[in-house]
């Protein structure tokens, strides 16, 4: 899928297009994309707006997987990539302008979107047919503020390591731990007939691993600290 093919960055331009033989899988990407874009709210009803909707999430998605991270990056992505995203795109005005991405994505509903973006990542998820999800808690670099005071962000992250595909996030309550954060998580997710793993945090209480009727019994692992030579 997308991120099979390592979408990066490169110093002296945007990641080469992939070969013809994923346009199935793009074609499922836009299925998918488009059926999910149904239930996002189009926050220019008061005019007719020259670009889509769809359109212009896409190419944001797109281009945010490629590294871009603010909305000139969206528009360039937009215009190098112009040929290929026309491909399966509309694009009746062609590539939108960075302004217009920044109004649009400024008037749409976060919890609406983010709606919206959990049930596409779940139908990626069930294409893909991902069998293994990996669960791990990180802190943010840098998200430390002294003057403020304000501490570090620590989430716990879903991933499908083998598509290179995170599936969720879950920001872990400055009180709390990661093991709290854990089932907050797996509600996000369709997991039923995965794998899924925790590293030892996840093996301190039985609270990260619930009963859910709906998938089975959750069984933590347990690590063993093996000595090491001195």
């Amino acid at each position: 899928m997308l991120c099979h093919y390592q979408f990066t960055l490169m110093a002296k331009g945007f990641a080469p297009i992939p070969p013809p033989n994923v346009s199935t899988s793009f074609k499922r990407f836009k299925r998918t994309i488009l059926d999910e874009l149904k239930g996002l709210d189009d926050p220019r009803n008061k005019r007719e707006p020259k670009h889509l909707l769809s359109d212009i999430v896409t190419i944001a998605i797109l281009a945010t997987l490629c590294g871009a991270d603010n909305m000139v990056a969206v528009e360039t992505y937009g215009r190098e990539k112009q040929d290929w995203l026309a491909s399966f795109l509309e694009l009746p005005y062609g590539i939108p302008s960075h302004d217009t991405f920044s109004r649009v994505f400024a008037q749409i509903d976060p919890e609406q979107f983010h709606g919206f973006f959990l049930r596409w990542v779940q139908q990626l998820t069930v294409q893909l047919d991902i069998k293994i999800i990996n669960l791990d808690g990180k802190t943010a670099r840098g998200s430390y503020d002294r003057e403020t005071k304000i501490k570090a962000l620590h989430s716990v992250t879903a991933r499908a390591a083998t598509h290179h595909l995170v599936l969720a996030q879950q920001r872990v309550d400055e009180k709390s731990n990661e093991i709290t954060a854990i089932p907050e998580l797996l509600e996000l997710l369709d997991v039923e007939g995965t794998i899924i793993t925790i590293d030892a945090m996840g093996t301190l209480s039985r609270d990260c691993c619930p009963n859910y009727p709906q998938w089975g019994r959750l069984y933590p692992g347990t690590k063993r600290q093996s000595r090491q030579p001195t």
